[in-house]
């Protein structure tokens, strides 16, 4: 990370702090720990084993943006792919600090470099894609509560963090060259005796759209993944005791999903989740206290996943390894 990124990122981190403790206060400690702890041990255990689920079909889309590759390896990808979010959701770093760690979890494990920085930048694409039309569901679910409700001043909120997500899946679409050039970018950091050159990349990423069944497949996998970490919310609310109708909580979800995208810039979107679960819960028929506490589930459920996964990245990046080509 440069220097002059650092204080933007800090100061946006110190902003999601400040909205993490105001949406915790304003339901109460009490309340939260009590909605928290009607999940149980054996409730939380299913949760992780869900998300574990979850993981599996992200691996099998980054597998997927990467024809050619034996299914074997699929639990290769899904490794890279929780080491990726952990990184996101528990290092001080932005988004990029976790396709860097997924990124070198494959290179480290033998993979070649351009073919792995090209398959992300389409992993990336196909996952922005997928995004793009749970979002538009979630709207849709919004604009038809908004008709008959009086909570407008949320809206904007929502519509905001849906607008900037659809922008960014545009741009990243259209600038896929720009997109290789950081993928170069971080690969010259992260490789420096692999050498590669941008338009190796570029001719490893032509390559893979040529296949466009395997896009596809990536983005179908990326859409699925999306309906089940939606799933997984509406799991968490039935074990805590509060259930609202599935719907309503995919559409929640996929309203939050796209305001952290929009939020990219603070790690692991501190607060922003939290104090969206707040405006936009309500709205949904879910109560404050037990918006804040699937938030704060899912916060201990990045832990318990996340942080095994970069021991094991990082202990991995400590052997000692063979020069190889790229």
């Amino acid at each position: 990370m440069t220097s002059h990124l650092r204080w933007p990122i800090a100061l946006a981190t110190l902003a999601g702090l400040g909205a993490a403790i105001w949406a915790i206060g304003s339901v109460g400690f009490a309340a939260l720990a009590h909605a928290a702890l009607r999940m149980g041990s054996g409730g939380f255990a299913l949760f992780c084993l869900g998300s574990l689920g979850l993981s599996a079909i992200l691996g099998a889309a980054w597998l997927a943006s990467m024809p050619g590759q034996p299914l074997r390896q699929w639990p290769l990808f899904t490794w890279a792919r929780m080491a990726r979010e952990g990184a996101n959701d528990l290092l001080p770093f932005s988004q990029v600090g976790g396709l860097v760690v997924g990124a070198r979890t494959l290179t480290g494990a033998g993979l070649p470099g351009p073919r792995v920085y090209a398959a992300m930048v389409v992993d990336l694409t196909t996952e922005m894609a997928g995004q793009v039309v749970f979002t538009l569901f979630g709207l849709v679910v919004l604009g038809s509560v908004l008709v008959d409700g009086t909570q407008h001043h949320v809206a904007p909120l929502a519509w905001a963090g849906a607008g900037v997500t659809i922008a960014m899946t545009g741009a990243f679409i259209l600038l896929q060259r720009p997109m290789l050039k950081l993928a170069g970018a971080l690969a010259g950091h992260l490789l420096p005796n692999a050498h590669i050159s941008l338009d190796k990349l570029h001719a490893e990423l032509g390559d893979i759209y040529r296949r466009r069944g395997a896009v596809a497949m990536s983005f179908l996998l990326n859409l699925l993944g999306w309906l089940a970490a939606s799933l997984l919310g509406a799991l968490a609310l039935e074990l805590i005791g509060d259930p609202i109708p599935v719907w309503r909580v995919i559409a929640l979800e996929s309203l939050i999903f796209a305001i952290r995208a929009a939020a990219f810039v603070i790690p692991g979107a501190i607060g922003v989740q939290e104090a969206g679960y707040v405006l936009l819960g309500p709205m949904l028929g879910l109560d404050p206290q037990a918006a804040v506490a699937l938030s704060l589930i899912k916060r201990a459920r990045d832990i318990v996943i996340g942080l095994p996964s970069l021991i094991a990245w990082q202990a991995n990046e400590m052997r000692p390894r063979r020069p190889r080509k790229a």
